[in-house]
């Protein structure tokens, strides 16, 4: 039941996302004189759509009889228009909004998005400073989408996940659990002190640690030498008593095979903020961009390193090759392995790693937009630079042939990336 809930929780949060990138593109698009045919809510099939009369301002909903006719969005008629998008001399008189059967998403359907049509009130017919302006306002979207998250997530509590997550340290108040020790090694320093599965450290040394990490980088700092941990254990279950007491350990040298001999849980710190909350939404999603985008170079690097080195003589380099294509995929997750594995997992943790969890996936569909992939935003504005800068002019053919073969990789990639994330659920199971 888990996980069903979360992923009708995960299509409803992707669902919103898209479609406020896409609304990005309806605002900026009305703004730039360019007409919108159709703003959807989910793919078609159509489950309820209306139409706009242009003239009065008048919404009224549209009958099955008229959007099931094979002109598609073309149910009001006007005049017709030489030219017209599809080619037949049609035009539609008012914008449609739909809401449609498949809750993957959202689209805004501009009139004639071929860049080459030069009719008024067409995406083709726009400057190329407002088809900037169209196409980078959807990632604009989501980054705005992002920096409200994160705003509201430092006012009312951000999780920590990264290291070095982006705060204000002077209106930054941090709260959480101690560190909760989950394994002792049999005859480690830490048993022979008498530290136990389920204690708590509350300090080391007088010194408050709030990460697993923090506490194993100061044991690495005094090695060898005696370090005394302050303890918080739990009584006995009818008593309510909490017991805390100090104990010196002996760590272990630097060849061993441990220092302490303990395994550390963090448990979820929340930091609090106040004026700089604004501040700490900015700054946390270029954080996260910036990581998003090196990411993706990691990623990158390590495909075609990893593919070149395939091809050497020497049998450990194409070995080392082979790790670094497998790191690709495991570094990468489709929408199989989002909705089917991190939001039921976020979703069950509670709707503050829910909303943050929305917030990255709405920072990267902003990154992932910008790429210059002819298929997304970013590959388009390329595109349309390219012709511009080369004084010749973009023809539907060759729009059309560039973005659906780009479209054709892409969709395989994700269908590659879906096998592997049901590959890696079902080795889970």
């Amino acid at each position: 039941m888990d996980i069903l809930i979360g992923v009708v929780v995960g299509l409803v949060v992707l669902m919103i996302l898209v479609t406020l990138h896409e609304f990005g593109h309806f605002l900026a698009a009305r703004r730039n004189g360019v007409n919108v045919l159709e703003f959807g809510i989910g793919f078609p099939p159509r489950a309820i759509a209306w139409i706009k009369d242009e003239k009065t301002g008048k919404w009224r909903r549209l009958k099955k009889s008229e959007w099931k006719k094979d002109k598609a969005l073309k149910v009001v008629y006007s005049e017709a228009k030489k030219g017209y998008a599809d080619g037949s001399g049609i035009a539609q008189k008012g914008m449609i909004f739909s809401f449609n059967w498949l809750p993957i998403g959202g689209f805004c359907q501009m009139d004639s998005e071929s860049a080459e049509d030069s009719r008024k009130g067409t995406f083709g017919n726009a400057s190329f400073w407002s088809k900037t302006k169209i196409l980078f306002a959807g990632v604009t979207a989501n980054w705005l989408v992002a920096i409200l998250i994160f705003t509201i997530l430092a006012w009312t509590g951000m999780p920590e996940f990264i290291e070095g997550q982006f705060s204000i340290p002077s209106d930054t108040r941090v709260e959480a659990e101690p560190v909760e020790i989950i394994m002792v090694a049999d005859g480690s320093p830490a048993e022979q002190a008498g530290i136990e599965v389920g204690d708590r450290i509350l300090t080391v040394d007088g010194n408050e640690f709030l990460r697993a990490s923090e506490i194993t980088e100061y044991n690495d700092t005094r090695v060898g030498e005696k370090v005394v941990y302050k303890i918080s254990r739990e009584g006995e279950p009818d008593c309510n008593c909490d017991t805390e007491f100090e104990t010196t350990v002996k760590l272990n040298d630097e060849d061993s095979e441990y220092l302490l001999g303990v395994q550390m849980a963090t448990t979820q710190s929340l930091s609090f903020a106040t004026w700089s909350a604004p501040v700490v939404g900015v700054g946390l999603t270029a954080q996260l961009t910036g990581e998003t985008f090196k990411g993706v170079g990691v990623m990158l690097w390590n495909l075609v390193s990893g593919a070149a080195r395939l091809f050497s003589p020497d049998a450990e380099v194409r070995e080392d090759g082979q790790e670094a294509i497998s790191s690709v995929g495991d570094s990468v997750s489709g929408p199989v392995g989002i909705i089917g594995v991190l939001f039921p997992a976020f979703t069950s943790a509670g709707p503050t790693n829910l909303a943050f969890l929305a917030a990255l996936i709405s920072v990267s569909l902003a990154c992932m937009n910008v790429l210059p992939i002819p298929a997304l935003d970013g590959g388009r504005w390329l595109l349309i630079a390219i012709y511009k800068l080369r004084r010749k002019k973009l023809t539907k053919e060759i729009e059309e042939k560039i973005v659906s073969r780009a479209m054709m990789v892409l969709l395989g990639l994700i269908f590659i990336v879906t096998i592997l994330d049901v590959v890696r659920i079902a080795s889970g199971w």
